[in-house]
């Protein structure tokens, strides 16, 4: 086999509850996330020589060896010993600076791409463990479902049949507005403010969701959003202006700015409504895409 085309997801934190710094510098964090049904497609050539490339359709994504795709493939080579090169096209739909986790998810494409062309190294706790390795978002993209997430985001742990399944399939709207944000700029905002949350409130609301019957929608909460809505006010101004208009219960996703609501099954904002006022909020060209939970 020399060529191997991957789905690259997106994923959603449907609750995110950052509890404070580390000794290491990273934070210690809480998260229910989910792979969506969208996302980006990743295509891995094997090539005749040992060079490592990468070629993407959108110019603003770097292609040198800051992009993840790239060192996902030098962590793979140097664990396994696989000496091949690959030519890496990378068809990009999930936005930079957007709390999506394209790179991370790009990168478990390629280690996904790569064991394939490599016949099979690894097995999946493998991949899990060099995903962690490369990115705190990364190993929850192995999975391939709902995770709850601790520690700084190695640490996994698939929920229970039950509660899997009132996440899984559920309708969601992604929507972004024309601008990022950064990632270690919103950590760093948080720990300027000190509102972190307590891990044992974050824990007894998990716990008290897994236990319930309740909705996908009682789960919801991300304790980003307040550094977030502080100096970007069009993200709470839309998202209260949903909850208002439509009933639904919209929340940011990881550190922004993507936001979604998920949407019931059957009745319902019409989805056109949904796209004409988030384009009266946000302007034209905001990012709307209408997709399910993985």
């Amino acid at each position: 086999m020399n060529t191997v085309e991957v789905f690259s997801p997106a994923k959603l934190n449907l609750l995110l509850a950052i509890l404070g710094r580390r000794e290491d510098g990273f934070h210690e964090l809480l998260s229910v996330a989910t792979p969506l049904q969208w996302g980006d497609r990743l295509v891995a050539e094997a090539v005749d020589s040992d060079e490592l490339t990468l070629f993407c359709d959108d110019p603003e994504v770097p292609v040198d060896d800051g992009n993840l795709v790239l060192r996902a493939a030098r962590v793979f080579r140097a664990v396994t010993g696989w000496p091949g090169g690959v030519r890496f096209a990378l068809e990009k739909y999930i936005p930079m600076g957007a709390g999506l986790g394209g790179g991370s998810s790009n990168a478990v494409a390629a280690l996904r791409a790569l064991n394939e062309l490599a016949g099979g190294p690894l097995g999946e706790p493998a991949v899990t463990g060099l995903a962690a390795g490369i990115g705190s978002d990364c190993a929850l993209f192995v999975p391939g479902g709902p995770v709850a997430m601790r520690g700084r985001g190695e640490r996994l742990s698939v929920l229970p049949a039950g509660p899997a399944e009132r996440l899984r399939g559920r309708r969601v709207l992604v929507f972004k507005p024309g601008f990022p944000i950064s990632t270690a700029w919103a950590y760093a905002r948080l720990a300027a403010s000190g509102k972190y949350w307590a891990a044992e409130m974050a824990e007894a609301w998990l716990g008290s969701w897994l236990a319930s019957e309740a909705p996908a929608e009682e789960l919801l909460g991300n304790n980003m959003e307040a550094a977030a809505f502080a100096k970007y006010p069009a993200l709470p101004v839309l998202l209260d202006q949903l909850r208002a208009d439509f009933g639904l219960a919209p929340r940011m996703s990881g550190s922004g700015s993507a936001c979604f609501a998920l949407l019931p099954e059957h009745g319902g904002p019409a989805i056109a409504e949904l796209r004409a006022a988030i384009a009266d909020a946000w302007g034209p060209h905001a990012l709307v895409v209408e997709t399910r939970l993985a």
